[in-house]
């Protein structure tokens, strides 16, 4: 794909093959381009890296952050289970909201929580609204521990950051989802590496293995959820997409 854009004349065309089409610079359609093509350069350049929350690293776009505060709120669960802790930045934000709201705690799961991680997640003052577990997230014996934490009558909602491969991801909403409640998500973070497998820093397999196609083959087998971008509850503009590294993330429990 060949983008150019002509400041002057205020458009943006776009040459996809024998194909070419022209947008005005200022539309709906420039603006998804553009995004698109931001979203891959920002990642490859490790912009998702330049953030912190209350004080620790969170390696996630601010858009993803905001659109997961907006559910976090709508759905006001009593328990939030992530997978994948790394430097505790996530699961930090995710305390800071169930303290603002007086409502929920935090399940998180690492394979390796690092001890000068450890110390720092420990010794913040978001800490008692967690729990850490150390071990793999498919682990049998780590998954029993999570679902004996919850309550039946509790409000769950899932968020699976760990391993990013088809594979893993596939295991673990097949090990999780059935503590998800209805009308909450599981989420399948990161999808967006379909996007990056042509970039310098992507691996060309990940066109096929991502979070994706294991949220697509788990919707296809599991009726009772659907793939569905959570309702934004504020829009003034045209635009109905996300700007997101979770594409095809959001497994909403219908039923």
């Amino acid at each position: 794909m060949k983008l150019s854009l002509d400041t002057e004349a205020k458009t943006l065309s776009v040459e996809d093959g024998q194909r070419t089409e022209t947008h005005p610079l200022y539309s709906d359609e420039a603006f998804r381009y553009l995004s698109h093509h931001w979203l891959k350069v920002g990642w490859n350049q490790k912009y998702v890296y330049s953030f912190a929350w209350m004080g620790r690293p969170i390696i996630q776009l601010p858009e993803d952050i905001v659109r997961m505060q907006e559910v976090i709120y709508a759905v006001k669960p009593d328990v939030i289970v992530e997978t994948g802790i790394a430097h505790g930045g996530s699961l930090i934000f995710y305390a800071s909201l169930c303290k603002a709201m007086g409502k929920g705690r935090i399940i998180g799961v690492d394979i390796e929580i690092r001890p000068h991680n450890r110390k720092a997640i420990e010794e913040h003052e978001m800490f008692p609204l967690m729990t850490l577990l150390e071990g793999s997230s498919t682990d049998a014996s780590i998954v029993n521990q999570v679902k004996s934490m919850i309550k039946p009558d509790e409000r769950v909602l899932v968020i699976l950051d760990s391993n990013h491969t088809k594979d893993h991801v596939a295991d673990e909403l097949a090990m999780y989802h059935d503590i998800v409640s209805v009308g909450s998500y599981i989420v399948a973070t990161d999808g967006s590496m379909q996007d990056l497998h042509d970039v310098p820093r992507g691996h060309a397999d990940w066109k096929q293995d991502n979070p994706v196609e294991a949220a697509k083959e788990f919707a296809a087998k599991h009726p009772n959820f659907v793939i569905e971008q959570p309702t934004w509850p504020f829009n003034e503009s045209n635009l109905t997409d996300n700007i997101t590294h979770w594409p095809s993330a959001w497994l909403k429990r219908i039923s």
